[in-house]
């Protein structure tokens, strides 16, 4: 499998990829590791997903040099990334019993009546590149913590990252055959999730590779999460906060490079505020350092790949040439790397690309709108629904309108984000499925209804 840095546009050593036989062998050993692992006490299981952590941290310098160097993360966000995969683990070793213990219902009085959480089997977990850690460990810390066990199959682009992921759980002490990633192309995809094996499937992409799955997955009849795209919008009431609220508007777009799915791509703003606004947004957009992602200081580095950021610059100027107007950036650096500096667009054509798509990248969408009803007819004016934020110094205000908001998440004063406390999923062609907190672990569960009648009664 071959690699690119995207901050040189260099080669990198390939990685060699599995063989028909390889995923067949690691199929049976997920099968027969999962015989054994869903009988293992829990607080084992919690134990081992700890000890996950603690690896996890002490390399956590590795593993953020290696997503740098695969796909282009700022090192600090890299950092990052991996302490969230710690917590994580922490979150589901300290709560994963709570979570899936016996829920005892009321029934009569003469019965016991409760539903139990068991584990499926072996959940294939298709991945992508934009946190190729933390998308991962976000399915397998509570899917591993209930019972089941992993097969991965990760983007194309980090195979490095994959087998760093497979080494945390095997230097951890997790038994052979628990998670397992796989080194290959999309070609086997279809076969893989079709085989009597694999008992679920998770995927975390584009809407045409969910798709896609969901098709396949459902025709077997098996369960399915689908974490799709996002075009998430960023609404900015009259009475918000300007300075705090513009600041922000700028991290929310630029995380990740702009490469995030719940990052904020529409900028929907009251005319009353909007040219403040706007003033704001543009001065902390262009003070981002754009450069080197192994660099401390670097805000935002390379997309990470040449063909996404050729995408983006499409994407940018279809949404010019529809009638947009560009207020910063707009053209890619002319550099080595794949670099596509912070740009801001206005007056944009609501059925315009930047308006209409999912831009991934650092290129925001701001409109103007005349009143709350405005802004949420906009906001809403999308087939993604994934994330939305709502900005205003009135909480109650802000609570109604992220009520009228249809997404998955709706966050008052604060960017999108994903958190193990929380669940995470979007709706119409942003997937469906929860994942993380006490949702996320019992998705791919049997909820099964246990009655138990006393005798002679």
């Amino acid at each position: 499998m071959d690699r690119t840095n995207p901050a040189t546009g260099e080669s990198l050593k390939p990685i060699e990829d599995d063989t028909e036989a390889d995923i067949d062998a690691a199929l049976d050993s997920a099968t027969e590791a999962f015989e054994k692992w869903s009988e293992s006490r829990i607080c084992d299981r919690q134990q081992l997903l700890g000890a996950a952590g603690d690896v996890l941290r002490e390399n956590k310098h590795e593993y953020a040099e290696l997503m740098t160097m695969e796909m282009g993360k700022p090192i600090g966000d890299a950092v990052t990334e991996v302490e969230k995969c710690a917590w994580a683990c922490d979150y589901y070793a300290e709560r994963a019993d709570q979570f899936v213990q016996d829920e005892v219902i009321d029934s009569v009085p003469q019965a016991n009546t409760f539903v139990s959480y068991e584990p499926l089997g072996p959940v294939l977990a298709i991945m992508p590149w934009n946190f190729p850690m933390w998308q991962v460990f976000r399915f397998a810390a509570p899917n591993l913590a209930a019972g089941n066990v992993g097969l991965l199959k990760h983007a194309s682009n980090v195979p490095g990252v994959a087998k760093a992921v497979e080494t945390v759980f095997d230097e951890a002490g997790f038994p052979e055959g628990v998670f397992q990633s796989l080194i290959i192309h999309s070609d086997p995809i279809e076969d893989i999730i079709r085989d009597e094996r694999i008992k679920a499937v998770t995927l975390t992409g584009s809407e045409g590779a969910g798709r896609a799955v969901a098709e396949t997955a459902g025709s077997e009849i098996k369960k399915t999460v689908l974490e799709l795209g996002g075009n998430d919008p960023f609404v900015v009431l009259d009475d918000a906060d300007l300075e705090t609220t513009a600041t922000i508007a700028a991290q929310a777009r630029t995380v990740n490079s702009g490469q995030s799915c719940i990052a904020a791509k529409r900028f929907i703003v009251h005319e009353d505020v909007y040219d403040a606004f706007l003033d704001i947004f543009l001065s902390e957009m262009d003070a981002f350092t754009v450069g080197d992602p192994t660099d401390d200081d670097t805000d935002i580095g390379p997309q990470a790949r040449e063909d996404l950021m050729e995408d983006l610059h499409n994407q940018v100027q279809r949404t010019i040439d529809a009638g947009a107007s560009c207020e910063l950036g707009g053209e890619p650096l002319d550099r080595d790397g794949y670099y596509y500096p912070p740009t801001v667009l206005t007056d944009v054509p609501h059925d315009s690309a930047a308006a209409s798509e999912e831009v991934f990248g650092p290129s925001a969408a701001v409109f103007e709108v005349t009143d709350e009803d405005e802004a949420i007819a906009v906001a809403n004016d999308t087939d993604y629904g994934l994330g939305a934020s709502v900005w205003t110094e009135d909480v109650e205000r802000g609570t109604a309108v992220a009520r009228d908001l249809e997404a998955g998440m709706t966050y008052i004063n604060q960017l999108v984000k994903s958190d193990p406390r929380i669940p995470f999923g979007g709706v119409k062609n942003s997937g469906y499925g929860r994942e993380l907190s006490r949702h996320g672990i019992r998705k791919f569960t049997n909820k099964k209804t246990v009655w138990v009648q006393q005798p002679g009664e």
